[in-house]
């Protein structure tokens, strides 16, 4: 049974929720989302490993996420988004891009892109003012998404050398860190295919669950 969350919730410990992975439950998704509306952390499920996420807007979320990876201004963070549909607000793409984003999207991949004037200077790299971008299909992130209606600020979850697969592992390394905590089962354990599509030329950064066929 999931707590129902009211009054000041960001001081209570993380809650575990378990939503379907298959037919995500309203009820749930909403309880989400409040927590995001209310300036707090999540710890989620993707289509590669879990991730930390909080609403694009949220400073005090970003810092928080930085603490619990130990993150320098050099890192890239991420926008987990719905779909392409509004892509243009976030990163700065000819259609060469487009074109072979929507071929493939949505997928375990991460692009790598210039952000746009639209994006926070404290989500862009700090020397090259790019931004990572990701439609995960995942239905519970598309239902989060959905509900949600902006971007996911979002990392990846990995403490040192290591990642995360299954909420029972996620509760026990930074349950006291996030407020929620989502169990929609075991998720696929290899990370994105990363493609920076920033430079003149498509670069693989990282090889991972994506395929780069249609590279060659």
């Amino acid at each position: 049974m999931v707590p129902t969350l009211s009054g000041n919730i960001l001081n209570e410990m993380s809650v575990l929720i378990s939503i379907h992975p298959e037919n995500p439950q309203e009820r749930y998704v909403k309880q989400v989302i409040q927590i995001l509306h209310s300036g707090g952390v999540i710890a989620y499920p993707t289509d590669s490993g879990y991730a930390l996420g909080c609403a694009v807007g949220n400073k005090n979320g970003l810092e928080q996420i930085r603490r619990i990876r130990k993150l320098d201004k050099h890192h890239h963070f991420t926008l987990m988004i719905r779909d392409l549909s509004h892509v243009g607000e976030y990163a700065k793409l000819d259609n060469t891009s487009f074109r072979l984003m929507k071929k493939i999207l949505p997928g375990a991949y991460t692009f790598i892109l210039e952000g746009t004037r639209g994006v926070p200077n404290r989500l862009l790299h700090s020397k090259r003012k790019t931004i990572g971008l990701r439609i995960s299909h995942h239905k519970v992130v598309q239902a989060i998404l959905d509900g949600l209606n902006e971007p996911l600020m979002s990392v990846s979850l990995i403490l040192g050398d290591t990642e995360f697969y299954n909420a029972w592992d996620v509760e026990d390394s930074v349950g006291n860190s996030v407020e929620i905590v989502i169990d929609a089962g075991h998720c696929p354990s290899e990370p994105t295919t990363v493609i920076d599509l920033s430079g003149e030329h498509a670069q693989v950064v990282r090889l991972g669950a994506g395929s780069v066929e249609f590279l060659n």
